[in-house]
């Protein structure tokens, strides 16, 4: 594999490992001294990445459809 593809792939996923732990830390300061805070601040992080990653693509997919700045 070049190693441009595969610097920008470890890239992607350390940072969505820094943006889903962010969520759960968050998630679980505002649950607090929930009993559940734990179950429920993972849920809330696998959630976010689940919908972050469809959303990225229907963003990528409207980009791509989208011809801003591209000469025909």
């Amino acid at each position: 594999m070049d190693q441009n593809k595969l610097r920008h792939i470890s890239k992607a996923i350390t940072w969505r490992i820094i943006a889903s732990t962010t969520t759960f830390l968050l998630a679980l300061a505002f649950f607090g001294d929930d009993a559940q805070a734990i179950r429920k601040a993972t849920g809330v992080a696998i959630a976010e990445t689940i919908l972050k990653m469809v959303l990225y693509y229907c963003h990528e997919r409207v980009w791509f459809s989208v011809k801003f700045g591209r000469k025909k």
